[in-house]
């Protein structure tokens, strides 16, 4: 009997019983993912030519907004325990998922990379510091290989780290906030009112959206894939409400995630106010010294790893299972993961990865408006689940591929690129709205859905109903008469 390529055992839904995360473990997990130099970067880019509490005002408003996504998406996850891979099946097809989803893969491997790179440098100034080391790519390739193992021991071993990380990295945080202002205020420059070159009017309201779309560009990616780490949040059964059923993925993704995301590009924003440099490693070095500095670079550390495993080893290496099948499992995607992230060499691209990085963050909003037009749209949160999950089931399509979903994210995508600025926001709302016209009026009249032709909460809901999603991995395909409303012709 042949094995099914769609059911990896690591990426069968998640039962209630397997959720671990809970409430605190996402919201400090949120901690340790924002602390990023591209974060930092945001926030010494806007006092170029806001002042800081605009510069805050802009981040909280992005924050809250892309949060808010986040959290729609997220619900793909906690109601159904699918990752983001899987459900891709549903608006691309079950070949046609592969092509965003390697996308958001190598794209998730390549930030591993920038920020396993950041991370050595920091960890590499402190065996300088303690030791006299000094090699930066031996302190790589350890980093590397102790994060992927890490997050090669699953789900909770990457929230007890982020449990261990997150009070450390805040409290440094505020030390290092203390550190830069006082730089500043020896430069004599008011962290609160200086501007490097003031602009008013209509020039100051395009800088301020500026600032509230590269928040929201920034967390593009995990706002798509999210479902892959929401399914392990714990969330109760039998519950239908929306807010009740979310409240762990809405505490971090609306309170731990804006404040955190808020406090660093503060930090990155007085770090280029102090010394022209946004990157808060660098003007540290030139103010503090021996085991003071080697504490505050720890931060980066411990910030780097936190980030990596959570936000990019995670979903890349779950997208590589779904792509390779049964027989490469979840710690292949990790290593693949890792081997994609050092063979880009983001230390001799360091300066052109994060652009290209944002710019594939807006073509991937398209991505974020399908999901949210197929999910809440079209099957209204009802999910044919065990069809997922079939070579010749609903999601095969036109020979594994949604045309409608391909149409809608390219179109999505140029009109992002078009609108570098408001990328995020043009591409999720044309994304949805071709999606939600070409596959409500033509491609799903060609390819019946049975959750929409017989919209039943109690067969297509999971958690909200009581249900666990269980897959039996080595299913053939024969549809049953019992299964499908009468008379759908799902081919």
């Amino acid at each position: 009997m042949k094995k099914s390529h769609l059911k990896s055992p690591d990426l069968l839904p998640i039962q209630q019983k397997d959720r671990k995360i809970t409430n605190l473990g996402y919201s400090f997990m949120w901690v340790g993912m924002v602390v990023v130099l591209a974060t930092f970067a945001i926030g010494g880019a806007g006092v170029m030519t806001l002042s800081l509490p605009w510069v805050i005002l802009a981040t909280i408003i992005g924050s809250l907004a892309i949060g808010f996504f986040i959290s729609l998406i997220a619900d793909i996850g906690i109601e159904h325990g699918l990752s983001f891979p899987v459900y891709m099946r549903a608006p691309f097809g079950t070949i046609g998922t592969h092509i965003p989803s390697i996308t958001r893969g190598v794209t998730a491997s390549m930030w591993f990379g920038i920020n396993t790179y950041f991370g050595a440098t920091a960890m590499n100034g402190i065996l300088n510091i303690l030791f006299g080391f000094d090699n930066w790519f031996i302190c790589f390739l350890i980093f590397a290989v102790v994060q992927l193992v890490n997050t090669a021991l699953g789900i909770k071993s990457i929230e007890r780290f982020a449990d261990l990380a997150a009070p450390i990295i805040l409290i440094i945080s505020l030390w290092m906030y203390v550190s830069l202002s006082d730089q500043a205020a020896a430069a004599g420059r008011d962290v609160w009112s200086w501007v490097e070159s003031p602009v008013t009017g209509g020039a100051a309201f395009t800088a301020f959206l500026v600032v509230i779309f590269s928040n929201m560009g920034f967390w593009a990616t995990l706002s798509a894939d999210i479902p892959t780490i929401s399914r392990f949040i714990k969330a109760p059964a039998n519950e239908k409400n929306w807010f009740k059923r979310n409240k762990g993925s809405l505490i971090g993704n609306l309170v731990a995630m804006p404040l955190t995301q808020t406090f660093m590009i503060i930090i990155g924003a007085v770090s280029y106010i102090a010394v022209l440099n946004y990157d808060p490693v660098v003007a540290l070095q030139k103010a503090a010294g021996g085991f003071i500095l080697a504490i505050l670079l720890l931060m980066i550390v411990l910030a780097q790893w936190s980030t990596n495993t959570a936000a990019n080893v995670v979903p890349a290496a779950t997208i590589f299972s779904n792509v390779g099948g049964p027989k490469f499992p979840f710690w292949a995607g990790v290593i693949t993961a890792g081997i994609v992230g050092t063979v880009v060499q983001p230390w001799e691209l360091f300066g052109v990865i994060i652009p290209i990085l944002l710019f594939v963050g807006g073509i991937l909003s398209a991505i974020v408006g399908i999901l949210f037009a197929d999910y809440y749209l079209i099957r209204k949160r009802r999910v044919n689940v065990p069809e997922l999950y079939e070579d010749h089931g609903q999601f095969k399509y036109l020979g594994g591929v949604n045309a409608a979903g391909f149409i809608a994210w390219i179109i999505g995508a140029a009109a992002s690129y078009f609108v570098p600025e408001y990328g995020f926001l043009v591409g999720f709302l044309v994304g949805a709205a071709v999606y939600y016209v070409l596959a409500k009026y033509w491609w799903f009249k060609l390819f019946r859905q049975a959750e929409i032709e017989e919209p039943s909460d109690e067969k297509y809901l999971g958690i909200s109903v009581g249900r666990d999603w269980v897959i039996e991995e080595e299913r053939i395909y024969e549809p049953a008469a019992e299964e499908l409303p009468e008379n759908l012709d799902l081919y």
